[in-house]
């Protein structure tokens, strides 16, 4: 059995052309030096799982990869919400225990830094990365907002109301001009847009204020930041790994992991196809995977859906890092080819169903009983199947992986501090730009004296002026009111009395 196991793993992960060596084979407590364990550097846009309990090795793995791929010339993105990852930017500590790993393994280990740039949604920890409203679009924005169904299509209601009057909506107080714009038509003027009821323009109004509170205000305006600065890489053919630092937004998750569903969707409707490439032009990790479909709409899955499926062909790689594969939808996961299964806890009846669901997406195997081999992997070690060049999975296999290259925790404060402001992207996103947009057309709009206004001819004034229109018919029927008479009357009467007295 074990010179079966020895040549199925060996014929399964014998790959012509570039690879990514990630570890060796181990079964039943032994480590196989002879036998390596990785994925072709081609089929890395094939996207991929990096699943397992809190604890077992997932964020190792993820910096592993992001350090081979970097190598390898492949710009990476990914998030870091605690910190960790930061260490990307400083070589790798050599300990007794990473020692003795290696020597296990049988590879080699030279402890390196990697090409980093740091990005933040608030500024504070790297480059100011923004996006616009309108590019946000009322999908992603109502998952931010937690809107229902009908509200979610209250909100799109308002992007084409905004699209049909020209009005650019770039930040959060261009949506809330609009918003209070909106608050201020009668039913009329609304009906092109049924079902933009006051009473739901006020509930959005006050998520507004409740996103704004979250510090949403700073990544939602201009200037946009452009997906192309993620495709970099140094002189020397490095790719460049771009780390979005969560460390401050650690209790908003909805505003991060909606943001990276935004940056996902701008690289697919920006990118060329390019079909299979040799390498992938991009290796996207969507940590904490699980926030972005929590309560997410059903128009929000197809969405997500669609770009997984369809952002292949641009040359980009998706993988998401959560804790089962239950935390992804059944069609988004039936995308990823490439798993690496961390260990499982059962601990309560929900791991122990948790457990056999996952065990049962794996491909049979004669030489492992997956769910036992869930519950008895240690920590840096992963059940992984791969696609092979052809698009075959590979056999499974427990695998101890190699140790990250790179500082494996945080960098100093210090070190982060000098690493950030070195980044070129910098001084790039560094200012805000508050170019003309609805805030200011709707100001200049609703401050316009009536007779200079374009719209004003005299009595008359056009249909659909809005606030003009309903200014004049105010005026008129307060003119035409008796209490209006018997005032100017009394005020005529103090004139000629003023008069009289003076030339007395």
């Amino acid at each position: 059995m074990t010179q079966d196991f020895v040549q199925a793993i060996k014929e399964g992960y014998r790959f012509e052309g570039a690879r990514l060596d990630i570890g060796r084979a181990i079964r039943g407590g032994k480590v196989f030096p002879d036998l390596s364990v990785g994925l072709p550097l081609g089929m890395m846009n094939r996207h991929g799982l990096i699943a397992g309990a809190t604890g077992t090795g997932k964020t190792k793995t993820l910096q592993l990869m992001a350090g081979m791929l970097s190598d390898a010339g492949v710009p990476v993105f990914l998030a870091d919400l605690k910190g960790d990852l930061s260490g990307m930017a400083q070589p790798g500590a050599s300990g007794e225990k990473l020692q003795a790993r290696i020597k296990e393994l049988g590879v080699g280990f030279t402890p390196k830094s990697h090409p980093v740039e740091f990005l933040s949604l608030t500024g504070k920890q790297g480059a100011q990365v923004r996006a616009t409203v309108s590019s946000f679009g009322p999908l992603l924005l109502a998952k931010v907002l937690d809107l229902n169904d009908t509200q979610q299509g209250v909100l799109a209601l308002l992007f084409k109301f905004c699209d049909d009057q020209h009005l650019p909506i770039l930040d959060l107080s261009d949506l809330k001009a609009v918003m209070g714009y909106l608050q201020g038509l009668d039913a009329k003027q609304l009906a092109g847009y049924g079902g933009m009821s006051k009473a739901a323009l006020g509930v959005l109004n006050r998520k507004l204020v409740e996103l704004e509170q979250q510090g949403a205000g700073l990544f939602l305006g201009e200037p946009e930041f452009d997906i192309t600065d993620l495709l970099r890489q140094t002189p020397d053919g490095k790719g460049i790994i771009s780390i979005l630092s969560l460390t401050d937004l650690q209790d908003r998750p909805a505003l991060f992991s909606t943001f990276m569903m935004w940056l996902l969707g701008e690289l697919f409707h920006q990118l060329p196809e390019r079909g299979d490439v040799d390498k992938p032009v991009l290796v996207f990790f969507f940590d904490e995977a699980h926030l972005l479909f929590e309560e997410a709409s059903k128009a929000l899955l197809n969405q997500i859906e669609q770009v997984v499926k369809l952002i292949r062909s641009k040359g980009v790689g998706v993988y998401f890092v959560t804790q089962t594969p239950k935390d992804i939808p059944a069609d988004v996961l039936a995308q990823l080819g490439n798993r690496f299964q961390h260990a499982l806890r059962a601990f309560t009846p929900d791991d122990a169903k948790a457990l056999k669901a996952t065990a049962g997406t794996f491909p049979r195997t004669p030489f492992y009983d997956i769910e036992k081999e869930l519950t008895s992997l240690g920590i840096g070690e992963a059940l992984v199947t791969v696609l092979d060049p052809q698009g075959r999975p590979t056999p499974v296999v427990a695998t101890r992986l190699v140790p990250p290259d790179s500082f494996m925790g945080a960098l100093e404060e210090k070190k982060y501090q000098a690493a950030m402001k070195s980044g070129a992207l910098q001084r790039k996103y560094a200012q805000s730009v508050d170019r003309e947009s609805a805030r200011e057309i709707l100001q200049k709009k609703m401050t316009t004296p009536l007779a200079a206004s374009p719209d004003f001819r005299g009595d008359n004034l056009r249909a659909g002026s809005g606030w003009q229109e309903s200014a004049a018919s105010v005026a008129k029927e307060v003119l035409k009111s008796s209490l209006t008479r018997q005032i100017g009357r009394e005020v005529v009467r103090g004139i000629f009395g003023l008069l009289k007295k003076n030339l007395k």
